[in-house]
């Protein structure tokens, strides 16, 4: 942590800008054409007026841009942009299946409550640590700015990691629809996955996210569809036998339909189960850079906005998953898929969800695939390498390789785990629940530390017992000690996760139909 702090009053802002001085000297400073004294704001003004302004940087713009439109924007834009980013509820009913109907239940409500809590976390740190002269642009600098470097890099490798294991889980899902769509499994299924891979390579061409917008949005749209249509299609018929025995062996899927109210299952398919109930609340985590952006300034701006959207959007998130969950597993018991509308039997009903989500799923990978190959380059290329900008020439064709590792990568992810349902609690576990749950609570406690320990200071170190003191039992100790509870038991549950996702993936192997590399098909 830092040893001092350097505050900054924001020019037409009521609010502090923390900064680091010590463990974290990078220095965000304006264009060197900008004065020192000249803020965005004030630049954004004199534009309006015609007046004639310094030149400013893409990121600067980008604010500017960012400021106009939210002058037009409320809590339904703030509610509207955490929606589109969560990721799909396909998994909720498998979730249901590992726990029952009331842990399900009380479990769902409690983590969207604890969801709501940490993105309230992460508003409020970038309010205090954010301003023009030093400005918080990604998820990875506000590690920075409380901790340091090494915990900068730690977020952006765990942050690679996620998406890289996401878009392979798309295009795990998407082969899947491929082998139901084609009768009698006559594709090789790990070719039917380097199919959507090649696809990846492709499109990730693409180096601006505009491409991508009215394609995301879409898709939001044609997934509601999909849940509708498998919920009024499982009501109608029987479940899919075949591909439930494909997936988890005939010794699981066996007998008749059994629903309960707990079930009794080892503890590591409970868990695997919880953490595929993390996925559902982690998508907002993936875009930091856009989401946490448009946090910091619809906060400054209106900060009842961004508290009113993002309380009903959890809300939102909470009941369709909760809800979609309970009605499938009513209907399909222990025969629930992994991908819920992969369960319906009848080959119409089943093939209208494959087509409409293969169209959503590479609309997904192929943003997610974006950002997290741009994070790579801005990470590696151009801060740690000192390499070309990303929209040079010579930034094109080292583009272009990473686009064709990263979803290489993205291959090997989906056909060496080729269980959709192990490889969501995996990267939950790993990821998700780092920047979900866990991180945000600590980022919390260290700010107030580091603010606590600052006031009245005889100018002692961190070396020093007197000012973890302070840092400690000063101020709201019980607020610092319920965001520590909270941090670790958060940590806890992961571990627990990353145990149960290996023993799953362990049992699924040997009772499931398809293996690492093979033609075999999981349904």
């Amino acid at each position: 942590m830092q040893n001092s702090l350097e505050l900054v009053k924001l020019e037409g802002s009521p609010h502090l800008c923390t900064c680091t001085s010590l463990l974290s000297p990078r220095q965000h400073s304006l264009s060197p054409s900008l004065p020192a004294k000249t803020s965005i704001t004030r630049i954004s003004e004199l534009q309006e007026k015609g007046t004639k302004t310094p030149s400013l940087s893409s990121h600067e713009e980008e604010i500017i841009t960012a400021r106009r439109a939210l002058r037009t924007a409320g809590w339904t834009s703030v509610f509207y942009l955490i929606t589109t980013d969560i990721l799909g509820p396909f998994n909720a009913p498998y979730a249901f299946s590992q726990v029952g109907y009331v842990p399900g239940v009380i479990l769902y409500v409690v983590m969207g409550a604890v969801a709501c809590y940490t993105g309230l976390i992460l508003w409020r740190l970038f309010v205090k640590l954010d301003s023009d002269r030093y400005p918080v642009k990604t998820y990875a600098d506000l590690a920075e700015r409380i901790f340091g470097k090494w915990f900068k890099h730690l977020c952006t490798v765990l942050q690679s990691i996620q998406l890289i294991i996401i878009v392979g889980t798309i295009c795990l899902s998407n082969a899947q629809s491929i082998e139901q769509i084609a009768t009698n499994n006559k594709i090789c299924f790990s070719i039917a996955i380097l199919i959507w891979a090649l696809v990846g390579m492709v499109i990730g061409q693409i180096r601006t996210l505009k491409s991508y917008t009215w394609l995301a949005n879409s898709s939001v749209w044609l997934n509601l569809i999909v849940i509708f249509a498998s919920m009024g299609f499982v009501a109608h018929s029987p479940p899919n036998y075949a591909s439930a025995a494909a997936a988890y062996g005939p010794a699981v899927a066996s007998g008749p339909i059994q629903r309960s109210a707990f079930v009794s299952l080892p503890i590591s398919a409970k868990v695997n189960g919880i953490m595929n109930m993390v996925y559902a609340y982690g998508g907002a985590m993936i875009f930091p850079e856009r989401v946490l952006l448009f946090m910091i300034l619809v906060g400054m701006i209106r900060p009842m906005d961004f508290w009113k959207g993002m309380v009903c959007a959890q809300m939102l998130i909470c009941t369709v998953y909760m809800l979609y969950g309970v009605f499938v597993y009513a209907f399909q018991g222990q025969y629930t898929l992994p991908l819920a509308f992969q369960g319906v039997s009848r080959y119409a009903w089943q093939t209208m969800g494959n087509v409409i989500v293969m169209i959503t799923g590479i609309f997904a990978a192929g943003l997610l695939g974006n950002i997290g190959i741009k994070i790579a380059y801005i990470s590696i290329v151009e801060d740690w390498v000192g390499g070309p900008p990303l929209m040079s020439r010579k930034g094109r064709f080292i583009w272009t390789g990473m686009v064709i590792l990263y979803w290489a990568l993205a291959y090997i992810v989906g056909s060496a785990i080729p269980q959709v349902q192990t490889i969501s609690s995996l990267v939950a576990a790993i990821c998700i629940m780092q920047f979900t749950y866990t991180f945000p609570p600590l980022f919390l406690l260290g700010f107030d530390m580091v603010v606590d320990a600052a006031k009245n200071d005889p100018g002692d170190s961190w070396t020093s017992l007197s000012r973890w003191k302070r840092a400690m039992f000063s101020g709201r100790w019980w607020f610092k000690l319920f965001n520590f509870v909270l941090f670790l038991g958060s940590l806890t549950l992961a571990g627990l996760g990353l145990y149960g996702a290996v023993m799953v993936i362990k049992v699924t192997f040997e009772n499931g139909a398809a293996t690492s590399f093979s033609c075999a098909s999981p349904v």
